[in-house]
Order: structure tokens, then C-alpha cells, then sequence
């Protein structure tokens, strides 16, 4: 017999059973989707720790004040106001640093008419929005001479733009912050929710010195500290040799003798999230085998029905010896049904992991990501599942002998 009519044998005997064919195939069907699924939402995963970290920058370090005590319990991180400006000026001078973002921040109570809006206003200078990737939609950023100067001057989230000037252009409008008026003089573009779900969007920005003496300074911070640092690499790679020396810097500017603990923090964005994705890694090559496993069952499932086929066309096995097939054809037109199904089950599988895939990136929010690999890794695991499980029943129908066959009821 030739290839094709071993082939159309193959498929002729898989319909003449579809229903059984069908439901051995399902184990194939559920485990190639289970796979494509879990890599796609891993991959998927990935992209969005990527985007995270383009929009907050993979070559950025955040310094922190450090602790306070009180009676020998600690107060937690930041508790201690042991950060300044000048400190921030200092760190300009650190080889490899591009640019610097001293920031306070403290909840106002944005007000225009009858309208007003509970949101967080963060004191910045000009460098702010370089290092933390904040982009404008309308308007400008500060100038220099307005952040030295403390002016009365804001740029709006756009957020707050929507929920304080709904349908109306704000720039140029005067707004109360707390009890003191503002001028808005930008909007920045929308940047959506962050890693930990908050909306990024809902604030405001105003100059530094501005927030430190007339708008928080004295009631959350004091008038010359910094509640955080943002430092911007000039490379990703450079970032361990500016994190010791700006950790040397602020020990010599702290006085911080050899020996005693710092009063700052220095966190490096970078590693934060390579280690997130280390862990998305992980979870999805756990996930991807457990799916596996429903491939074995499939593959378990195609023997145990290969088997019950070869009984029941015993006879039919002897005739086709009888009349000249020899033991490859049998065990090739066995073999190619095992592989068809599997492979039938297998395309199947790729559909409805892709149409899963699909779903779960549309509701979770994330870029849809599937990998060619995968699709790829599926169909050959599927073909070798076949191959692999229908060996065994296609070598028994191989080697019946054609006289007992014949004689099979």
C-alpha cells in the first residue's frame, strides 16, 4: 500500500468512530490549549513587567530617608526627614548620573467653584518628569526660575483635569489648592493604573519649593527636607558603581561614621523587577508543566483506545494480510491513526488556546503575546505523543498472525 491510501485508511477507520475519536482526542485538545494558555498569560505577564519598567525606568535608583526610633521600636521606612535638597544638588555631581529628582507629596483638596477633588500634589523640579517618564498633552513644564522662585504654579494629572474641569480647557485657569491659588499651566498624558494598581493619574504637580514652604512644608514634611530621591543612570550597567557612590556621598554629607547604620535607603528599581519576572518565569514553567500532564493523559488515552481497535478488527487485520499487506502496513496505518488523532486534537488545542489566551489578556488588561515557539512546541509534543503512544498497539496489530486473525469472531 502507498502512503496516501495507508493515510485515507487511517482517517476512513477515525470517522467510522467519530464520537470515540473524538473524546480520545479531548485529552490532546485540553492539553495543548492548557499549554498555549499558560504561555501566552506568562508571556503576557512579562510584557507587562516591561511596560512597568519603561515607564518607570530600568536604569533609575529611588533613595529614601531612613528609620526612626522611638524607644528603641522602629517607626518604619521613611520615618525619618533626613533628606534635602541640597542633598539632591550634591548628587548631580556623581559620575554616571544624568539627572535628579528630589519630590514631597501630601494629600490637597483641589478646588474650582463648586467643583473639587480629593488627590495627591507632589513637589518636583524640572528633572521630574525626565527621570520618572511623565510626557505633557497640553501646556508646558516648570521653567528653572519658576521652581527657585516657589511660584503658584500647576500642572494637573489628567485625571484631575477630567474630574475638576469636565468638558472645559484648564490651562490658564486659576485653581484652589487647600486654601492657597494656583495657575495650571500643563496637563500631562495619561500613564493609567501602576504595577500595584493605583491610578497614576490622579495628581497633581507643583514646584518643589512651592510645596515645601507654602502648601505642605510645616504641616506633613519640613520646609527643606525631600521625602524621596529619583537618580537617573546614564546605563542600566553603570547603576552599581552611582549606587555606592551616592551611598559614599551621603555618608560624608550625614556625617555617618564607619561603623553606624545609614539614614537613607537606595533601591534599585532594575532589580525589583528582574526579580518579578524571575518569579513570572518561574510560575509559568510550573503551570506549563502540570498543563503537560493532560498531554501524557491524552497520549494514555489514544493506547487504551488503539488497543480496544486492534481487537475489535482482528479479523479485519487478517484479511489485509491475506490479501498482500504486509506487517509495516499494518503498522504504519495503526501508526497514522494514533498520530492523526493526536495531531486532529493538537491543531484543535491551538485554537482554543489562542481563543483562551485572547480572553484572559482582554479582561487581565495585558498586551497579547503568543509565542510562535510554543505553538511550535505543541504540535511536535502532540506528534510525539502520538507516535510515541500508538507504537505499542500498532506493533501488536503488526505482529498477529494472519491465520489466527482470520479465524477471530
Amino acid at each position: 500500500m502507498t502512503p496516501s491510501d495507508l493515510f485515507f485508511s487511517a482517517l476512513q477507520s477515525l470517522r467510522s468512530n467519530t464520537m470515540r475519536s473524538v473524546l480520545t482526542a479531548l485529552g490532546i485538545i485540553i492539553g495543548v490549549g492548557a499549554v498555549i494558555t499558560i504561555v501566552a498569560i506568562g508571556a503576557g505577564a512579562q510584557a507587562n513587567v516591561e511596560k512597568v519598567i519603561e515607564q518607570i525606568g530600568s536604569n533609575m535608583l529611588t533613595i529614601s530617608p531612613g528609620q526612626a526610633r522611638d524607644g528603641g521600636a522602629a517607626q518604619g521606612a521613611a520615618s525619618r526627614p533626613t533628606l534635602t535638597a541640597e542633598d539632591a544638588n550634591a548628587m548631580k555631581t556623581v559620575p554616571g548620573v544624568t539627572a535628579v529628582a528630589p519630590e514631597v507629596r501630601g494629600p490637597v483638596q483641589v478646588i474650582l467653584g463648586n467643583q473639587n477633588w480629593r488627590t495627591n500634589a507632589v513637589g518636583i523640579t524640572e528633572d521630574y518628569f525626565t527621570v520618572r517618564g511623565w510626557k505633557m498633552s497640553r501646556g508646558r513644564n516648570f521653567e528653572d526660575w519658576e521652581i527657585d522662585a516657589g511660584e503658584k504654579i500647576v500642572i494637573l494629572g489628567s485625571t484631575v483635569a477630567e474630574k475638576v474641569f469636565p468638558g472645559s480647557d484648564p490651562l490658564g485657569q486659576i485653581i484652589r489648592l487647600d486654601r492657597v491659588p494656583f495657575t495650571v499651566m500643563g496637563v500631562t498624558a495619561a500613564k493609567g493604573q501602576s504595577s500595584f494598581g493605583q491610578n497614576q493619574d490622579d495628581v497633581i504637580f507643583v514646584p518643589l519649593k512651592t510645596a515645601q514652604q507654602r502648601l505642605l512644608g510645616g504641616r506633613l514634611i519640613k520646609p527643606d527636607s525631600v521625602q524621596q530621591i529619583a537618580v537617573l543612570g546614564r546605563i542600566p550597567k553603570e547603576l552599581d558603581i552611582i549606587e555606592r557612590d551616592l551611598a559614599e556621598l551621603l555618608r560624608d554629607r550625614h556625617a555617618i561614621v564607619p561603623g553606624r547604620a545609614d539614614d537613607f535607603m537606595i533601591r534599585n528599581t532594575a532589580e525589583i523587577f528582574q526579580a518579578r519576572a524571575g518569579v513570572v518565569d518561574v510560575m509559568t514553567l510550573l503551570l506549563t508543566a502540570i498543563a503537560s500532564v493532560s498531554l501524557l493523559v491524552g497520549g494514555i488515552g489514544i493506547m487504551n483506545i488503539m488497543l480496544v481497535s486492534v481487537t475489535e478488527r482482528t479479523r479485519e487485520i487478517g484479511v489485509r494480510m491475506a490479501i498482500g499487506a504486509s506487517r509495516s502496513d499494518v503498522m504504519m496505518q495503526f501508526l497514522i491513526e494514533a498520530l492523526a488523532l493526536s495531531m486532529i486534537g493538537g491543531i484543535i488545542g491551538i485554537v482554543l488556546g489562542m481563543v483562551c489566551a485572547q480572553l484572559t489578556a482582554h479582561f487581565a488588561g495585558w498586551p497579547l503575546r503568543i509565542e510562535v515557539s510554543s505553538i511550535l512546541l505543541a504540535v511536535g509534543f502532540s506528534a510525539a505523543v502520538g507516535i510515541f503512544f500508538g507504537y505499542y498497539p500498532a506493533r501488536k496489530a503488526a505482529r498477529l498472525d494472519p491465520i489466527e486473525a482470520l479465524r477471530y469472531a
